[in-house]
Order: C-alpha cells, then sequence, then structure tokens
C-alpha cells in the first residue's frame, strides 16, 4: 500500500487579520491621551537665574511671575504691586508660602519690593525661583 498526499488546489494558508490589533492600538493610544496629565508652567517667558543649588518647588504655594519689564503675573493675570497683598491674603490666608519667579533681566528693585508686599500680606516663607541648569 502506498500512501498518497493529496494536496488540494484551494488550500489556504492561514492569514493574521490586523483589524483587531489596530482597533487594539487606536484604544490605547486614545487611553493615553484622555489620563496624561499636562501641566502649565506659569512662567512662560521667563529666563530664570541659574543656581547650582536650586531645588524643587512645593505644591502648597502661590507661584508670582516678574517678566524682564517688570509685569507681576500670577495664574496669566497681570497684577500691580498694590494688588498683591490683597491677592495673598485671599489666596493663603496667612499660611503657605510664595514663591517667586523673577527674570533674570528684571530690575533688583522690582523683586525686593515684591517679597515686601508678601511680607505685608503677613507671609514670612518667600522663595526665589532659579534653574537648576548652568547656563
Amino acid at each position: 500500500m502506498s500512501k498518497r498526499h493529496i494536496k488540494l488546489e484551494d488550500e489556504a494558508l492561514p492569514e493574521i487579520n490586523m483589524s483587531p490589533l489596530v482597533d487594539m492600538i487606536f484604544l490605547l493610544l486614545i487611553f493615553f491621551m484622555v489620563t496624561t496629565v499636562f501641566t502649565k508652567d506659569t512662567a512662560v517667558g521667563i529666563k530664570r537665574p541659574s543656581a547650582k543649588s536650586a531645588t524643587e518647588l512645593p505644591q502648597n504655594n502661590i507661584v508670582l511671575c516678574i517678566s524682564a519689564n517688570g509685569v507681576i503675573t500670577h495664574k496669566g493675570q497681570v497684577y500691580n504691586i498694590r494688588q498683591i497683598p490683597a491677592l495673598l491674603k485671599e489666596q493663603l490666608e496667612g499660611k503657605g508660602r510664595a514663591t517667586i519667579i523673577a527674570d533674570k533681566d528684571n530690575p533688583t528693585g522690582m523683586t525686593v519690593q515684591l517679597i515686601d508686599q508678601c511680607r505685608l500680606a503677613g507671609i514670612e516663607d518667600i522663595s526665589l525661583a532659579a534653574s537648576n541648569e548652568a547656563q
């Protein structure tokens, strides 16, 4: 008895269906886009001075920015130097810290005035922000 192997011409090779794989990739992409948290840098356009001893900012503070031309902003809104004590009292209620991000080209006098206004509002813990990069 001889063994015969019958090969059918219609036999199709197994194929991998790519549609579910593409659907899964799109679902993962949408999931990661939705769950990603974006943080906004409040000091956009401000060139921070560099310091080797610079550390991370604490989270429970108010951030005030001074641009190179002396404009004070908090969360994108412009404030006058005389409005700062009321803003700090409203935001922090006497507890907390203030961080000042001053442009390196900003006159020192404006930074000193802002520190003074923070102290008048009852804030004693005041930090000056700097980048940790050597420039």
